[in-house]
């Protein structure tokens, strides 16, 4: 079942990038699904999902991203190949501290045969100004094969650079 965000943000897609109904595409926790049709390969195409919750537990950023390491093992063997913080000219943070952003490659299956999928994940922690101890925590993912990396990795990073928190008069 599709989730909703905890908090409302706006952003652009790049070109290329088509919105897709997380529940029909197989990402059903997600919020929102993009995909990139020209990336097809062996069945496969590269997309960017977000989603989100509420966190009161203290958690750091760091923290939350190794969350999705056992979530992503359920599937297959997960490396983590970077982990830094976010929050450059290039990846604006949403708040302060910065987000985190997490490099990981999942050796799992699709269609039965074994296939590798990089993904590039972003986190950011928004707090509630009228509680601090809560905040929404955002997570953004770019999932691709190593081929497809090189043709939207650039559209992951220009995606990034559009999310914003929300004005209460956008729709």
């Amino acid at each position: 079942m599709t989730t909703t965000l905890p908090v409302k943000i706006s952003f652009s897609l790049p070109d290329g990038w088509q919105a897709a109904p997380p529940d029909e595409v197989g990402a059903p926790g997600a919020a929102f699904v993009a995909l990139h049709p020209a990336s097809i390969d062996g069945g496969f195409t590269a997309n960017i999902t977000i989603s989100g919750e509420m966190r009161n537990d203290g958690a750091t950023l760091s923290e939350i991203a190794d969350e999705s390491v056992p979530r992503l093992e359920q599937a297959g063997t997960v490396r983590i190949i970077k982990k830094v913080d976010a929050g450059t000219p290039d990846i604006p943070g949403l708040t302060d501290p910065p987000g985190i952003l997490q490099n990981l490659v999942l050796s799992t299956t699709l269609r039965g045969e074994p296939v590798e999928l990089c993904q590039s994940q972003l986190y950011l922690g928004m707090e509630d100004v009228h509680s601090p101890a809560k905040r929404a925590v955002l997570e953004f993912v770019l999932t691709a094969k190593q081929n497809q990396l090189d043709e939207v990795i650039d559209d992951f990073r220009q995606f990034l650079r559009t999310v914003r928190p929300a004005d209460d008069t956008e729709a």
